[in-house]
């Protein structure tokens, strides 16, 4: 990246002339490659199909699915092969980082919020996380031009008085009171999108850029500084997107993703930078917003009709690239900028139930694609990623319309002599030479980025080893070749069966991701996969009893699928994912030598959690037991909560629930009933007094233990349980 005197072609102007050259020769390789295979795929079925000379309805359909595949596959293709080019050239001319040069420390900043939005999720990762964020910072020098907000929707009452208990511990330990700042809402409207838009109606003024993070997010204090010095250079970018990169994963399964996403994702998103230029995408966490023009021009609409496809939109940071780039502002994705991490699903499982709810995100975007004003640009960034799932109950049913081609041919008769012909695994009798140009152009298409990848690293790790060196690194790229391709189908079906639910009006819910290791778990694996192999099973031996050769065509398929259970299993096993650690497999630069950051975030969370826990009989309802019981914590709890005025109605009720709690114990109650109590500090300020005062018998006998338990739960303080 070069030292030298910025230069200003993203601030000003954008050269359009250049931008187009650049659309028309990424788009025209796509459309010639999908051009080439489309003919051939025609050719082959026009001269060997059930009638030479001739295409049936069923083989028009064929080709019409073969050419939308390819074309998607293309795509990826297309942007390895721009990537591979921009990278060894030295890197593309025309990228953000290259507007200020490296060594500007003294550039100037501006008022910036430093936002996670959680929701459930485990407070001493956010917590210990934000600390090791805010230390980062302070070692810049430039603190003094970042406050931080934990914006929280959590609906567990553990995990939200663990929340306001870490929250005070953390600015005691860092100083941080009126620079850290947490909310906990009332009602979490509009999820994730709708804690971010509330935030902006009641701070947002205050603040000329917001940096998004979420839960799982890390960006060292550099990387942050950064991106708001690069935004203060070009006044024109509305959001500037960086690259996180997946750590901290323990189990075969996340270490073979961030592998994978450390060593490919350079070529692509380098290509993907090629043709989007300032008109790119946003991915909701680890960016810079530039605050006024987000709050003018990025407001959701709500989707015609009722969810799936209708209400609320799901993957809001897609149409908010959009709205930002149709008000004139530019979307820039820093590819090039170290220092932005973020955490993966530990399981494939895990990763099956984040797909559900991105799929139905993106299928409502599907009302955009002709939304009046947006730029070609965006429109892409949307069709991409509604294909992004499409594509694959368009493959599912693409193989099974050929697999009853394959039957129709066989069983009437009218196939070519086998011996004379071999079957491709589309399923379509055809020319020996024809069908290995085919079959070689679509393989190309599959692994040459993951090729190109490799050899992109390969110089140097000779001078430098971050993955292991050069025989670790290759061994392991080939292992995770062969995994992914047997994940393949099995995201298939996953993919199909969302796509199908979605269309078929079946909305979801919101879940919080899973983050920790926890082997695996038999029972769901088999509940889960169950009928993915019983489809495979199925499928194969059908495939074989009518035609042989074709059934090993399709094994690549159908081993997937059959192995989907133990595979599921064993890519879960945190034991499996440390022995690779130890052999020196699906390492990464991060692991080999990682920054200064995430080692501290790994020792302050050793220490965390070595700390004791709460008796199991008290475990479900701890965190009311803390706001109730303990002084301090229930000080805290009050302090933070709206104070209110109930009506008459309103003050009657909670004098009921109030003695319920205490005569009957939380087990009694329902959780919207304790949220209620919590939210309410007459209430909660009247529990703990009561508590004290009231003689043990006319409490509940859950809160007879409680508060026998209390010294022992408090031989060390109470709020180092969750740092």
């Amino acid at each position: 990246m070069p030292n030298s005197a910025p230069t200003i072609f993203i601030s000003e102007r954008v050269d359009r002339r250049r931008l187009a050259k650049r659309r028309f020769l990424f788009f025209t390789t796509i459309f010639v490659l999908t051009l080439i295979a489309g003919w051939f795929m025609a050719d082959l079925l026009w001269s060997s199909g059930v009638r030479p000379g001739h295409l049936s309805a069923i083989e028009c359909v064929l080709l019409a699915c073969f050419v939308a595949l390819f074309a998607h596959v293309a795509t990826g293709f297309t942007h390895a092969i721009f990537g591979f080019y921009v990278l060894n050239r030295g890197g593309d001319f025309c990228r953000i980082q290259r507007t200020l040069p490296l060594e500007a420390t003294d550039a100037p900043l501006a008022p910036t919020a430093v936002i996670m939005p959680v929701c459930n999720e485990d407070s001493s990762r956010v917590f210990e996380g934000l600390r090791v964020i805010f230390r980062s910072l302070e070692e810049t020098g430039k603190l003094a031009h970042f406050d931080f907000f934990i914006l929280s929707d959590t609906s567990d009452p553990n995990k939200w008085i663990q929340e306001e208990l870490a929250w005070v511990e953390l600015c005691k330990q860092v100083g941080g009171f009126g620079r850290i700042f947490y909310r906990k809402r009332r009602q979490g409207i509009n999820k994730k999108s709708g804690n971010v838009s509330d935030f902006l109606r009641r701070w947002g003024s205050k603040y000329r850029y917001i940096a998004e993070l979420d839960a799982d997010s890390i960006m060292t204090g550099r990387a942050l500084v950064r991106m708001v010095q690069l935004m203060e250079r070009n006044p024109k970018v509305g959001i500037l997107q960086s690259v996180p990169r997946l750590v901290r994963g323990e189990t075969l399964f996340a270490r073979l993703q961030q592998f994978a996403n450390r060593l490919y994702s350079p070529v692509f998103l380098a290509g993907l930078n090629y043709w989007q230029q300032g008109e790119g995408n946003f991915w909701g966490h680890n960016a810079i917003l530039r605050t006024a023009q987000f709050m003018e021009h990025c407001s959701l609409p709500d989707l015609p009709g009722s969810e799936p496809f209708g209400g609320r939109i799901l993957s809001h940071d897609f149409v908010e690239a959009a709205l930002m780039t149709r008000a004139g502002s530019t979307v820039w994705l820093a590819y090039d900028l170290d220092g932005s991490y973020e955490e993966g699903p530990p399981t494939l499982i895990d990763s099956a139930k984040r797909d559900r709810r991105w799929c139905q995100g993106n299928l409502q975007h599907t009302w955009l694609l002709f939304a009046q004003g947006l730029r070609g640009a965006s429109r892409i960034h949307l069709f991409m990623g509604i294909m992004g799932y499409m594509a694959s109950p368009l493959w599912l049913f693409f193989l099974l319309l050929s697999t009853i081609h394959v039957f129709d041919q066989v069983t009437s008769g009218s196939g070519r002599v086998v011996n004379e012909m071999i079957i491709e695994q589309w399923g379509i009798y055809l020319e020996v030479s024809q069908t290995l140009a085919l079959f070689g152009l679509t393989l190309l298409m599959l692994f040459l980025p993951k090729i190109l990848g490799v050899i992109v690293q390969w110089r140097e790790e000779g001078r430098q080893p971050v993955y292991g060196g050069r025989l670790r690194m290759l061994v392991s790229a080939l292992g995770e070749t062969v995994l992914s391709s047997l994940l393949a189908p099995i995201n298939m079906m996953f993919h199909a069966k969302f796509v199908v639910f979605t269309l078929l009006g079946q909305g979801v819910g919101w879940i919080t991701q899973r983050r920790g290791v926890d082997e695996g778990d038999w029972r769901e694996a088999i509940l889960t996969h169950w009928g993915q192999t019983a489809f495979g099973i199925i499928w194969g031996v059908s495939a074989y009893i009518v035609l042989p050769s074709f059934f090993w065509w399709l094994s690549p398929v159908l081993a997937g699928l059959v192995l989907a259970i133990p595979l599921s299993l064993v890519l879960g096993s945190g034991k499996l994912g440390e022995l690779t650690r130890r052999w020196g497999l699906l390492l990464m630069p991060e692991e080999t030598r990682p920054p200064y950051e995430l080692r501290r975030l790994e020792k302050n969370l050793s220490e965390c959690y070595q700390h004791m826990r709460p008796i199991e009989a008290l475990r479900g309802d701890y965190g009311l037991l803390q706001a109730v019981l303990d002084p301090y914590i229930n000080a805290l709890h009050v302090s933070l909560q709206r104070q209110r005025r109930p009506a008459e109605a309103t003050r009657a009720y909670f004098l009921k629930l109030r003695e319920r709690l205490l005569r009957e114990g939380p087990p009694k109650l329902t959780p919207r009933e304790k949220r209620a109590l919590l939210l309410d500090p007459e209430s909660m300020t009247w529990l703990h007094q009561q508590l004290w005062s009231r003689p043990q018998g006319e409490l509940a006998e859950w809160w007879q233990l409680a508060v026998r338990q209390y010294n022992v739960l408090t031989a060390q303080p109470v709020t180092a349980l969750y740092r």
